[in-house]
């Protein structure tokens, strides 16, 4: 089975010319990264006007594995071709890696790329993909595919470590401008630009690049700008998934990744929102083809009951409004939206015979949607997830339920009832809230 891996976008706050000065200080060697031993040039190519320039290097690295594995696999370390093609024109680099050492065996590819951010071009991306397939390994494939992931996967939050180690170290040498190649080559830039006319459709794209750039501005904010970065075909960032969606292990940020390209790719109708599609890979242990059927069958419903539209198009009738006693209040100390229903005043099973359970359900759900939304706009104000401390971290709300002046046998009538609790029936994932009863004790 191939495994993948797709990381979110990474954003350094520094131009992209200073953070190739710090991935130049990797090699040959690096002693923050304790596998990587060496490297050697293979090949190196530049062109006349110092444009372009592609260098071919072989990596030896010492994987960390049990000493039999190495011992039946007959070597000491693993060597890794990897080619670099930096585009100074351009302002990108790609990368591009796969193993060299039991090629026939096992196969591992690895793309990565820096560039310029599109709405500020004093900082810089990086997005990392790979692949791994292990065919055969003298019986110890499961073995070598375990050791291989947890490898890879120590490795990559290092390498953001590694970047800001070398970009303070290059501060620290008084490195803080490097000139970029079309600032270095001005006149090279005036005879590309006199070799042809300028296409109408280039011209206007340029205009809306400059636009954009001039209401983000050179040090535009964060959030803000990281938002066309988070697109419906693109990457999540690291900044985005810290504050809206809580701390995430590689495997964990690669799995929502790949399930949300494949909802962009697939589905044609809204796509969940994040955190949603979250909850659904946690429900189900972050497995892909799980959460892909559980997540199809709630689109799905949402889909036939028009759920997407409740909140703009749902208006409670009078007897919901007039004895339905219940309301949003303010918020919790730690940030989450609070919702009080006064059920010891209700006359419950009125308003149950009087609409039944469908009026009743749907005004439950628009009520749900309603705290999703809430969760939504107090997640972005604040910066970080409305999520229960004891919780992993997903939307939450707070459900105070008054239970004063309740028979406890009208109170067993409607905890029984399905209608009370749609969002296990319908909604067993995307819905969260912590509930709070206040009872009256017992004389």
């Amino acid at each position: 089975m191939v495994q993948k891996y797709q990381s979110p976008v990474r954003v350094y706050k520094q131009p992209f010319e200073l953070v190739m000065a710090a991935y130049q200080k990797r090699f040959p060697t690096c002693d923050m990264i304790p596998v990587f031993v060496g490297s050697d040039i293979l090949n190196e190519e530049e062109s006349e006007d110092k444009a372009t320039y592609t260098v071919e290097r072989r990596c030896k690295l010492n994987v960390n594995a049990p000493y039999i594995l190495k011992r039946v696999a007959g070597c000491e370390y693993v060597y890794f071709v990897q080619k670099n093609a930096l585009n100074r024109r351009e302002r990108t680099l790609n990368i591009s890696a796969f193993n060299e050492s039991f090629s026939s065996r096992v196969v591992v590819k690895e793309n990565c790329e820096y560039s310029v951010h599109p709405d500020n071009s004093d900082w810089t991306c990086f997005e990392q993909s790979a692949t791994l397939e292990v065919k055969s390994f003298f019986g110890f494939e499961n073995m070598v595919e375990k050791i291989a992931i947890k490898q890879y996967t120590a490795n990559i939050k290092k390498g953001k470590e590694i970047i800001e180690h070398f970009l303070t170290e290059l501060q620290n040498q008084g490195v803080t401008h490097i000139p970029t190649w079309c600032e270095q080559n001005p006149h090279l830039m005036v005879e590309s630009t006199e070799e042809g006319p300028v296409d109408a459709k280039d011209e206007t794209e340029t205009e809306e690049g400059e636009n954009s750039l001039s209401r983000t501005g050179s040090t535009g904010d964060a959030h803000s700008s990281n938002e066309r970065i988070r697109g419906a075909d693109a990457n999540l960032d690291e900044d985005y998934i810290e504050h809206n969606l809580g701390m995430l292990n590689p495997i964990e940020e690669s799995t929502l990744i790949q399930l949300r390209i494949w909802l962009s790719d697939t589905h044609n109708g809204k796509i969940p929102r994040d955190e949603h599609i979250l909850r659904f890979l946690r429900s189900r242990d972050f497995s892909m083809e799980k959460t892909r059927e559980i997540l199809c069958q709630s689109l799905s419903w949402r889909k036939q009951h028009q759920i997407d539209r409740l909140l703009d198009s749902y208006v409670p009738c009078e007897t919901l409004q007039q004895y339905y006693l219940g309301g949003w209040h303010h918020h919790d100390h730690e940030g989450r939206p609070v919702y009080v229903l006064k059920l010891g005043q209700m006359d419950t099973k009125g308003v149950l015979k009087a609409l039944g359970e469908e009026k009743i359900l749907r005004h439950i759900l628009c009520i749900m949607e309603e705290g999703l939304k809430r969760c939504q706009e107090l997640s972005a104000e604040q910066k970080k997830p409305m999520c229960d401390r004891q919780a992993p971290p997903t939307s939450t709300t707070d459900v105070i339920i008054p239970l004063h002046h309740h028979h406890q046998d009208s109170s067993d009538d409607v905890t029984n009832n399905e209608t009370t609790t749609p969002s296990t029936q319908v909604e067993p994932i995307r819905y969260s809230c912590c509930c709070c009863n206040h009872r009256p004790p017992l004389r």
